[in-house]
């Protein structure tokens, strides 16, 4: 079948090429809705497609940017990630998802990958281990956003949640409730996020003049995380109170204390720093710091969309405060 062109369509609308392309492009301003109307008739009956590999070249832009998610298991991630693909899709936009599994080597090929595919840009929560990389991209002045992870030394859009004084809010929340014995668990102190956090907790404890207790940190991988729980509640004293960091760090204590008997609320208090889908249908007295995620998600979009459209503007990091529920 022979492939149907811009000129067949403008032939069938009786309009001109340029008319078809500027319709094509969305450039309506002096386009009445009769010649819309006719346009969009002659692509129906013709069923023409658009050449997008010609149009890309023509603009030297392939309308597609790249979503690096550190994990796509965090529940947050997802919120944050639809959020873009929302914006994405409102203003002409294919977004690609890749998940990079907190893996530096995975994040590395992934953002070689889309830059090879030539996306117009890249919205990336860091695994702050490809920092060459990182640099050689705001060096270049490739169109690039940080989400939910910050990193050092480096002058880059950045969309962040206040991590250190909300924490310090949940510790100080449970002092003015009467806790003196208070823990802390989170996955390995490899990212900013977890990092933050924590300084946090011990920042909270030494203003309410609390001895910050080693033995009360569990830092731990998600598959070892039961047994140094199983430690952390072994010793003489016990926590009355305890931080989990994050969503997956809330399931593996949860499975933990429901192995062992401990009840939330009851024998022991808890606070969790993320979004949880089924918040609302927790009976159990748990406190949560919830993430403006689809706020985060729609500006680390603009910034993208605005550096892509060649918008001049100094990065800037840009912290959505958290609340505690």
């Amino acid at each position: 079948m022979q492939k149907v062109t811009m000129a067949d369509v403008a032939r069938e609308a009786g309009v001109s090429k340029s008319t078809v392309s500027q319709f094509l492009n969305k450039r309506y301003e002096y386009m009445g809705e009769k010649t819309k109307r006719k346009i969009e008739e002659a692509i129906e009956a013709l069923g023409y497609q658009p050449n997008f590999i010609a149009r890309s070249l023509k603009q030297k832009r392939t309308s597609m940017v790249g979503i690096i998610v550190a994990n796509i298991t965090h529940y947050f991630s997802t919120e944050v990630t639809r959020a873009i693909e929302d914006f994405c899709h409102q203003h002409d936009l294919h977004a690609i998802v890749c998940n990079a599994d907190d893996d530096p080597e995975k994040e590395k090929k992934y953002i070689e990958m889309l830059q090879a595919k030539q996306v117009d840009g890249l919205i990336i929560f860091p695994t702050g281990k490809n920092n060459e990389l990182y640099k050689s991209m705001v060096k270049q002045g490739y169109p690039v956003v940080f989400v939910d992870r910050s990193v050092e030394e480096l002058e880059v859009f950045s969309v962040i949640t206040d991590n250190a004084q909300s924490t310090y809010r949940a510790i100080q929340h449970f002092i003015n409730g009467g806790h003196k014995h208070i823990a802390f668990a989170v996955q390995p102190l490899t990212v900013s996020t977890r990092m933050e956090r924590l300084e946090g907790y011990k920042k909270a404890l030494r203003d309410a003049g609390l001895e910050i207790n080693p033995d009360f940190i569990t830092e731990a991988s998600i598959p070892e995380m039961k047994g140094k729980l199983k430690k952390l509640f072994s010793l003489d004293v016990k926590p009355t109170a305890l931080f989990a960091a994050n969503d997956r760090v809330f399931m593996a204590v949860t499975e933990f204390l429901k192995e062992k008997g401990i009840q939330p609320g009851k024998d022991i208090e808890l606070v969790v720093f993320d979004n949880i889908p089924f918040l609302h249908l927790l009976e159990t007295p748990i406190s949560f710091i919830t993430q403006p995620a689809a706020e985060m998600g729609t500006k680390a979009a603009e910034l993208l969309f605005q550096q892509i459209n060649q918008e001049e503007k100094e990065p800037e990091v840009f912290v959505f405060p958290s609340r505690l529920t």
